[in-house]
This record gives structure tokens, sequence and C-alpha cells, in this order.
């Protein structure tokens, strides 16, 4: 039996989401991270940072000169995480680094950029009354529509100083596909039911999720004082070539799969053998290399306007 590991998924998942990643809202990004850098360094806010792919990422892309990030994360398992892999990845790609508890010093011909790691929930994070108003731009990746949309957006923007950006992407938007499709009706079954266990998540007493959390940001950004200055899709597409599929995602697949188990458990929609065959068959078909998955998503970058 397959041994399920997270911060596993979170790695698999990142050549996922860097072919999923909206071309023309990271363009956009670019541009107006460059604007705020013209005449000083930038603070970067990261929620739900997961093992800190996006840290990787955005220095990958030169996109910051002299920057601090911080990022944080609920589990204390995923902050942990790239606090070796992240300075593996620094040598490898010809980073100078330094670190001290928490934080990594990073330093590459004049780009300077001070990375801090820290276990905490965004609503204990926001209780620091010195954490507010106090990021030029935060990055919520794979992360709003686990919550009540509206909730937590108030939450972030205060976060954000007055003319900051706010980098929202990969938010799910009520779409699945698997093929091929052995049972359309089970599957339907299947899909509809795993849409609504997402919509009818609860946490800690409060509604936590929405299903069609990317289209619902066009009418949620603005209302809550956001400019939204572009949007677009960033699905997941995962397929094998030749029967093989890319990096480690087959296992992202077979992780993906044992989420809708998870997830379906008890539910009146499915019954124990139907979602086990279900399952079965699907795990086979990633053995194979034969399984198509395909989930519709969209990335936004919007703003905080100044004030007057």
């Amino acid at each position: 039996m397959m041994e399920y590991s997270f911060q596993r998924y979170l790695a698999a998942k990142k050549t996922v989401d860097d072919r999923a990643l909206n071309g023309k809202v990271w363009n956009a990004l670019e541009i107006e991270l460059d604007i705020l850098q013209l005449h000083r360094s930038v603070n970067i806010l990261e929620v739900g940072a997961g093992i800190g792919t996006m840290i990787q990422r955005i220095l990958d892309k030169r996109m910051v000169r002299k920057a601090r990030y911080k990022a944080i994360d609920e589990l204390p398992e995923n902050i942990q995480y790239p606090q070796g892999y992240l300075k593996d990845w620094a040598e490898k790609e010809g980073w100078e680094w330094q670190s001290s508890n928490e934080e990594l010093f990073l330093q590459k011909n004049e780009s300077f950029v001070q990375v801090s790691l820290e276990s905490v929930d965004v609503n204990d994070f926001v209780r620091r009354k010195q954490e507010l108003q106090a990021w030029d731009l935060l990055i919520a990746n794979a992360f709003l529509d686990l919550f009540d949309v509206q909730s937590i957006l108030p939450t972030l923007r205060r976060f954000i100083t007055p003319g900051g950006l706010a980098y929202f992407t990969i938010n799910f938007d009520g779409q699945t596909e698997f093929e091929p499709v052995l049972d359309r009706e089970l599957e339907d079954r299947i899909i509809s039911a795993y849409h609504r266990s997402m919509d009818e998540r609860v946490t800690n007493g409060k509604p936590s999720g929405d299903s069609q959390t990317g289209r619902h940001l066009f009418r949620l950004l603005p209302r809550e004082g956001f400019e939204i200055l572009e949007a677009g899709s960033s699905d997941w597409v995962v397929y094998s070539r030749d029967g093989i599929y890319p990096a480690d995602e087959a296992y992202f697949l077979h992780h993906l799969i044992h989420f809708f188990e998870e997830s379906l458990q008890g539910r009146p929609e499915i019954s124990h053998a139907e979602l086990a065959g279900w399952a079965s068959q699907r795990h086979a078909q990633i053995e194979r290399g034969e399984l198509v998955y395909i989930a519709h998503q969209m990335d936004f970058l919007a703003r905080v306007p100044k004030r007057g």
C-alpha cells in the first residue's frame, strides 16, 4: 500500500503549478514589482506557503532584487521542509547563503533576499498589529478556496500597504475531469459529491471552502476594496508522455485520488464499494500512464488603492 505524504504532494505539485500559472497574470506581476523596486526594497508576505515552492519560483525568475520575504503556514512540518532544500537549491543555483534560526539570507550578484519562515495560523498572524499594512505584495497560492472567501479577504487586505499588490493564484473554479471515463453516471456522482464536500466543509465551526472560488473573486475582490489588474485561467492539466508522467506527477495523481477517497468517505451519494472500486481503477490507470486529469482554476493580480 502506498504511503501518503502531504509534503511530497506539495513538492510533486510544483511542476503542475509551473505549467498552470497564468502567463499574463505573472507578467503583470513582474511589471508591477519592477515599478515598486525602482527606488527601494520590497516586503513580501506569503500565506499558506506550504514547503516554499513559490519562493523558489520567484527567485528562479529573478523577480526581486532586494526583498524581505516572509512565508507562513499553519503546519510546522511544511515550514520545516524548505529549510534544508532551499539551501541545497540556492547552492545549486549559485546563490550565496547564510542562515540564522528560521531566517535565510540569500545573495547573488546585486540581488539580496531575506527569507523568514514561520509556522503560524493566518488569523493569529493578523493579530500582530505590527504586521498590518506592512507588505508590498501578498501571495496566496492554492489557498483562498480552503476558506470562506468573503471572510478571509478583509483579513488579507489588512496586511497590504496602500498601493500594494495581491497575487492570488490556483483558485479552484468548479470543474474537474478525469479521462478515460469507465462509468459516466458514477463519475458524475463522485465529482459532484467532491465539489459539494468543498462547499460544505466546516473548520472550527466556520465555513471553509468554495468550489467556485475562481469566478466568485471577480465579484468579491472589488467589493472588499481590491482593484483587479489582471486575471486568467490557471488550469491543472496532467497527462503522461509515452506512458510516463513528468517529474513526480504520478505521485501527485495518486495523492489526488487519495484526497477524493478521504473526502467522500461516508457520504450518502457514494457507497463504500463504489468509491473503492473507482479509486482502484484510477490508481491502476496512473500506473499504466493512462490517466488524464484536468481542473479549472483562476489567477488574479489585484491592488489595494492608495488613500485619497
